[in-house]
């Protein structure tokens, strides 16, 4: 599950152009987002993208996304099932894969107090400014059973990262988030960068909106709505709803 960048999984909690740079796996400036077919789609990683001049990993310091360690942010929703709350905490561990260093956010979830999936996702930031997504583990609960179904990594059974954020959204962009054949296939596309949003934590100007989708389940859309130097602050889960998951708390380090 992730709610800080989001997908369909969280809420359950959750123009086509030019392909990457065959020289980068990062969307360097004047370069443009694309979706490309599962085929065709090879994001190239070069680890040096992702690292200062001194070889340390960059901060995920994306307006749209900031990824400070200490920080965490709970959203609540009420579903068909009860109250629903998450946690998402930017923890100070991290997680090398295919050579870059990522942040590890952990993400609980609770149905009427329950826990029901507790999840560990990476992210690295470009020197561009996207934020890429790497991977999760995710452990769901129910009856007493655990299921990690959805889990996956970059560069493990052909496994692919995507980015998860661009660093210059314009309206109309659309992207590849993840891909991990028949588990993985979240999309997203930017709608606009100028709305207005009201939610239990506070109000908010200037919000990029995102519809995130996956062809792995038909009809599910969401539309994403994040503050600058916030981050995700509110979700619309458009099928079988509304549902909405709102930022209700941030602490922050």
């Amino acid at each position: 599950m992730r709610l800080v960048c989001g997908v369909a999984t969280v809420v359950l909690l959750l123009g086509l152009a030019a392909a990457l740079s065959p020289m980068s796996g990062a969307y360097a400036e004047g370069d443009k987002p694309a979706i490309e077919k599962a085929d065709d789609y090879d994001p190239v990683i070069n680890p040096a993208d992702f690292e200062d001049g001194g070889g340390n990993p960059l901060p995920i310091d994306n307006q749209y996304m900031p990824l400070v360690p200490g920080t965490s942010l709970m959203y609540e929703g009420e579903t068909e099932d009860g109250l629903e709350e998450v946690l998402e905490e930017v923890t100070y561990d991290t997680k090398v894969i295919l050579g870059v260093t990522c942040t590890v956010v952990r993400a609980r979830e609770w149905l009427e107090g329950i826990l029901t999936e507790d999840t560990l996702d990476w992210y690295a930031q470009d020197q561009w400014g996207n934020v890429w997504y790497f991977g999760e583990y995710s452990e769901a609960y129910e009856n007493g059973d655990v299921s990690t179904e959805g889990s996956w990594e970059a560069g493990v059974d052909g496994a692919k990262p995507g980015i998860i954020m661009l660093a210059d959204p314009q309206p109309g962009d659309a992207y590849r988030q993840e891909y991990y054949e028949d588990e993985a296939e979240d999309m997203g596309k930017v709608l606009r960068l100028n709305a207005s949003v009201s939610v239990a934590y506070g109000d908010f100007d200037d919000c990029l909106v995102t519809k995130e989708w996956t062809p792995l389940e038909p009809g599910e859309v969401e539309h994403k709505f994040h503050a600058p130097g916030v981050g995700l602050v509110l979700i619309r889960e458009l099928q079988g709803g509304p549902v909405v998951f709102e930022l209700v708390d941030v602490v922050a380090p």
